[in-house]
């Protein structure tokens, strides 16, 4: 088994916890949250289901993203 390359403790909150928790809950989340208003919306062209997405899914990672800051600020020993 090869050695550790690098190990961290961090004081305060694990940023690269955080990053890694919003990357994947925002995927888990975001997903069926951007598939179930597109059903609603008009998307004729590729271009407007693309930005339709980036638009709801930007909302959504900026919500996670500070869920997740929030829990791990408020979990810290």
């Amino acid at each position: 088994m090869p050695e550790r390359v690098e190990t961290t403790s961090p004081d305060g909150v694990d940023y690269g916890w955080v990053m890694q928790t919003t990357f994947v809950t925002t995927i888990l989340v975001g997903a069926p949250i951007v598939a179930a208003l597109s059903i609603g919306a008009d998307l004729p062209s590729w271009g407007a289901r693309a930005e339709f997405a980036v638009r709801v899914g930007a909302v959504v990672w900026l919500v996670v993203a500070l869920a997740v800051f929030a829990y791990a600020k408020r979990t810290q020993e």
